[in-house]
């Protein structure tokens, strides 16, 4: 165990009523939680507003979008939107960059996706700081007459790029605090993201772990219940992990009865080990013990995902009663 504190955090889809993210968001920060995440996946709600209202409804933890990407919204939009959410937290925002997903079924196309990250990562800290001169970058400018039109909160916000790539790891760790290899609870991938993130000797960023949850008294239906949720996104995210072999044709499989509609029938194709590497489920204690073995790796901060129980509050008032405590001494 090093000496660096680790965190723990939950995340949110963004597919609730406003009395709900206010309702929940009060209860991550009653538990002790260290930071609570929205998504931006497409057709689901932009997390700007979800996060502001968890802002208003909480004093402590660190708040943000996991994560936005610079092709459906403007690097200039994305330093606005989390420069207000700043302010509105009293400096708690932290803010997530990908390169996104499924935009190719909107018609957006994603060119030079590592380049276009990149540039975003600097032209927000170039927007924050009140930098002058314009920024001319691989794929973005900005006239030295675009500036901010009021202050920040802060002239720096907290970074985070979520990929699994290796050449975008490697060009991007010097401008971010932590990656976020998300869909995974794989411990075996943190050596590997920390190797890519290296920066000679100088403050790595640390390595964010986040994946679906289900935490449940009864193991069985924890692992039962997951397997719909997993169905849906591991023949995405199980061909980007290196450290995991997976049969094309299971994967095949699993997305052909997606299509079809039958997500019971997908997720019992999956097999234990993939479900244990590529997301969070079992009983109070299961979940422990794959938190430790991510933390004994190297992981700097768990993320649980959702839906987190067989209702949200259910499982929330297990991970805050009983994961969070049992976790204590990583978190000193």
């Amino acid at each position: 165990m090093t000496s660096r504190p680790r965190e723990l955090s939950i995340a949110f889809q963004t597919d609730k009523r406003p009395d709900e993210y206010r309702r929940l968001a009060g209860m991550v920060e009653e538990f002790g939680f260290d930071a609570l995440s929205m998504y931006s996946d497409l057709t689901f709600q932009p997390p700007i507003v979800p996060l502001t209202i968890a802002a208003v409804a909480t004093r402590r933890i660190r708040l943000g979008p996991a994560s936005l990407n610079p092709f459906s919204l403007h690097p200039v939009e994305i330093a606005g939107q989390i420069a207000t959410l700043d302010m509105v937290s009293g400096g708690r925002a932290y803010l997530g960059v990908s390169r996104g997903a499924w935009l190719d079924a909107i018609g957006i196309e994603q060119r030079r996706p590592i380049a276009r990250v990149l540039d975003t990562l600097e032209a927000i800290g170039y927007l924050l700081s009140g930098g002058e001169g314009g920024y001319q970058g691989r794929t973005l400018e900005i006239d030295p007459a675009v500036r901010l039109r009021y202050q920040p909160e802060r002239s720096a916000i907290p970074l985070m790029l979520g990929t699994w790539g290796r050449r975008l790891i490697s060009r991007a760790a010097a401008l971010v605090d932590e990656v976020k290899i998300g869909g995974s609870a794989n411990p075996d991938i943190i050596p590997l993201a920390l190797d890519w993130a290296e920066r000679d000797g100088e403050h790595a960023p640390g390595i964010v772990m986040g994946a679906v949850t289900i935490v449940d008294e009864d193991g069985d239906v924890a692992r039962r219940l997951i397997r719909r949720e997993m169905a849906l996104y591991l023949p995405v995210v199980a061909p980007l992990d290196p450290t995991v072999e997976v049969d094309p044709e299971l994967l095949a499989r699993v997305g052909a009865l997606v299509d079809a509609g039958d997500l019971d029938g997908a997720g019992a194709l999956i097999p234990e080990d993939l479900l244990r590497r590529f997301s969070f489920a079992g009983t109070p204690a299961d979940i422990i013990e794959q938190c430790e073995a991510l933390f004994d790796a190297g992981a700097a901060r768990i993320e649980f995902g959702t839906p987190h129980g067989r209702t949200a509050e259910r499982g929330l008032d297990l991970l805050g009663h009983v994961v969070l405590p049992a976790l204590g001494h990583w978190r000193k």
